[in-house]
């Protein structure tokens, strides 16, 4: 087996993979934090560098989607050991290693990869359950990789899934614009533009017009109704520091939600300032509640 790491410096990145730039910085929740166990770091920083990697490689506009293809398929031999040696997807091994270390399965890995083939040829969402279903792949696998890590939960996926969906539904508001230009892939759902007679053309738009604000109040309801299921996360988790990190991260959902209702993504990106992320952290903290043991 190979020492977990070794294998290559991030820095160096293989020829296969295309480096988007985005990094933790650009993420809507905070990657392997300080209140995450120091030891379980690590295995946060590869599957996040495995996720990123493939995520980048989906949405690289110069690739051809049959390239994409070839490229996460090497990536889903390398998870799954049916490749195993060559430093093109030495990143994949790493995370191969990280998992045969941990004893998490590898389905979070290679759920996150069918995902980004889908990327690499579907750009357009009939409906919101084509998206939920598309987010249970793309999103979930994250939240179900943390909880498996860090011991488990007592109320199943079900609270993290509805969060992560949550997450990426926020992220492709955000996104909606860039997505569309860099790269004619729509998540909104068709439907709903349909119904409200707007033009997938107006995502290109410096401002969004009355109709499509509809479409992305519409969203936005539709997301809020999954807020309940996800508030129920950190009372399920059986340790304490990811319960006060998802905490967090439901603040940060939750005050993101805000920021959309009232600002427009196509003038400019919406995030949340450094003292609004401060204060969902600090909010997070003071949150946490029912005593579970810290590992």
């Amino acid at each position: 087996m190979p020492t977990l790491g070794k294998l290559m410096t991030y820095s160096d990145p293989p020829s296969v993979e295309t480096p988007s730039g985005k990094d933790a910085e650009y993420e809507n929740f905070p990657v392997g934090s300080w209140l995450l166990p120091a030891h379980l770091r690590p295995h946060i920083a590869h599957y996040y560098r495995f996720a990123r990697a493939i995520d980048d490689i989906a949405d690289n506009p110069a690739l051809s989607s049959q390239v994409k293809i070839e490229r996460l398929t090497g990536f889903h031999n390398a998870i799954n050991g049916t490749r195993t040696q060559g430093r093109d997807y030495a990143t994949g091994f790493i995370m191969r290693d990280s998992l045969i270390t941990t004893g998490v399965t590898e389905h979070h890995c290679l759920d996150l990869i069918t995902a980004f083939k889908q990327d690499a040829i579907k750009n357009r969402y009939q409906n919101w359950q084509e998206l939920v279903d598309y987010c249970l792949l793309s999103a979930a696998p994250v939240g179900r990789f943390l909880i498996d890590l860090h011991g488990g939960t007592s109320n199943g996926y079900g609270a993290s899934d509805a969060l992560c969906i949550v997450l990426q539904v926020i992220n492709h508001l955000q996104d909606c614009k860039e997505d569309y230009e860099l790269m004619d892939r729509v998540y909104i759902p068709l439907e709903w533009m349909e119904a409200h007679r707007v033009d997938v053309k107006e995502l290109s738009g410096n401002q969004l017009s009355p109709s499509l604000r509809q479409v992305l109040d519409r969203i936005i309801t539709e997301t809020e109704t999954l807020m309940p299921l996800a508030r129920q996360l950190p009372g399920g988790l059986r340790s304490r520091r990811l319960a006060m990190e998802s905490q967090v991260i439901l603040n940060i959902a939750e005050a993101l939600i805000r920021q959309l209702k009232s600002n427009d993504p196509l003038a400019r990106r919406v995030k949340l300032s450094k003292f609004a992320y401060l204060w969902c952290t600090v909010r997070g903290l003071s949150g946490a509640f029912s005593p579970v043991a810290v590992p």
